[in-house]
């Protein structure tokens, strides 16, 4: 494990190199890896991570009403403003369903946060593995002159995962200036990567990298609403 992370970290695209080489006895499968690092680091955001509730104002109510509570589902939000419910940018079926789950009272709504936040993450973990294929898929339509085999870019998409999942990490640190480094250090990685396995010129794989970006991040901020959505009304 510690010969792989290391050749992960410090030589981008090498062990996905090795890997399509044939040398892997001295290195751990992409699929263990992946699996490994994503569950340490999944573990450690769920140790650090806390919902957030906002409460302004006197509380005048009996029970305490919360003035200001939000939550986001994606592109829309819904919650609470200035006591008074909101929905935003979601079907009104959402909204109308949102509106009977959301408990005015402030621990209610404390708890009610607290157990999407768990929800959300226990699915998080499910929802990557899903969606890495789809990360393939995506290097496979982009890379199509280079006539390699979808699980050849399956690999180095567990890989690159694996790498993003050390970032995360990182990042539950709070440290700002980690913070800064691990955003920093993504994009630069991932293109370095990119190039190490696949060659080409580096216009070309910039090119590449901001179609795949795009399409990805697509990919990403549509799962994760999904995701959102089912943790809130599950």
């Amino acid at each position: 494990m510690w010969r792989t992370v290391a050749l992960l970290l410090f030589k981008p695209g090498e062990l996905t190199r090795q890997y399509l080489a044939g040398r892997r006895r001295h290195y751990v499968l992409p699929l263990r890896l992946y699996l490994t690092v994503s569950l340490l680091a999944l573990v450690l955001v769920r140790l650090v991570a806390t919902a957030e509730l906002a409460i302004e104002g006197p509380e005048r109510a009996t029970p305490p009403r919360p003035a200001q509570a939000q939550i986001a589902l994606g592109p829309g939000r819904a919650g609470l403003k200035d006591g008074v419910f909101f929905c935003q940018d979601l079907p009104a079926w959402l909204c109308q369903r949102l509106k009977k789950r959301i408990d005015v009272d402030a621990k209610g709504m404390t708890d009610q946060l607290e157990r999407f936040n768990d929800r959300f993450l226990g699915n998080l973990g499910g929802a990557m593995f899903v969606l890495l294929p789809i990360f393939a898929l995506w290097l496979k339509l982009a890379y199509y002159n280079r006539r390699m085999r979808y699980t050849e870019h399956l690999v180095f998409a567990l890989h690159l995962h694996a790498f993003w999942f050390l970032v995360v990490a990182l990042f539950t640190t709070g440290i700002d200036a980690l913070i800064a480094l691990g955003m920093l250090v993504l994009p630069v990685y991932s293109l370095l990567a990119a190039r190490r396995v696949y060659g080409g010129r580096w216009g070309v794989t910039l090119l590449r990298g901001l179609v795949i970006a795009l399409a990805y991040g697509l990919t990403l901020s549509l799962g994760l609403a999904l995701v959102a959505l089912w943790a809130y009304l599950a």
